[in-house]
């Protein structure tokens, strides 16, 4: 197998492992459980998933590069607001917001990609300007920010008894 066969399939068992344990985490935080594994299995995948994904030759700047680099943004934000900030006060929901943000855009790129790989979706929508494409992107949206909503107002685990001397 040459490199780019490798790195493509590494990228894709990354991100699908960070999207798997992503949901996790968000159920998580529907029970307003922490999940401190895959929690980290999360982070880290997602993190790698970014990263690797600027290995891969380009001649220009993709949508794909744009995402990736959004991804490094709110990334150290959701890791500071959970290991330095411990989750306290409005860094509860910063790590909410960008945790599920970042799992968001690995979902909006799985399904871009399902598009262009799958040849019965690629016969639904061969531009992904068409309304197949459109509607399941738009809701894949709309349940993350219900998600996402439901989750800032869920997720209120315990603080730790190091919060007080972070406060």
């Amino acid at each position: 197998m040459d490199f780019l066969a490798t790195l493509t399939l590494a990228h894709v068992a990354i991100s699908l492992v960070g999207i798997g344990s992503g949901l996790v985490v968000a159920i998580g935080m529907l029970t307003s459980r922490r999940l401190h594994g895959w929690t980290a299995l999360f982070l880290t995948s997602t993190v790698a998933t970014s990263v690797t994904g600027f290995f891969f030759p380009f001649e220009r700047f993709l949508p794909s590069h744009a995402v990736g680099i959004l991804s490094l943004l709110v990334l150290p934000l959701a890791i500071y607001a959970l290991h330095n900030r411990r989750l306290f006060g409005l860094w509860r929901s910063t790590y909410v917001v960008t945790a599920l943000l970042a799992l968001y855009l690995n979902t909006f790129v799985l399904v871009v990609q399902l598009f262009l790989k799958v040849p019965a979706l690629k016969s639904l929508a061969p531009q992904q300007t068409d309304p197949p494409f459109i509607i399941a992107q738009s809701v894949i949206l709309l349940l993350f920010l219900a998600l996402t909503t439901l989750a800032v107002l869920r997720f209120n685990p315990l603080p730790s008894p190091a919060v007080a001397s972070h406060a």
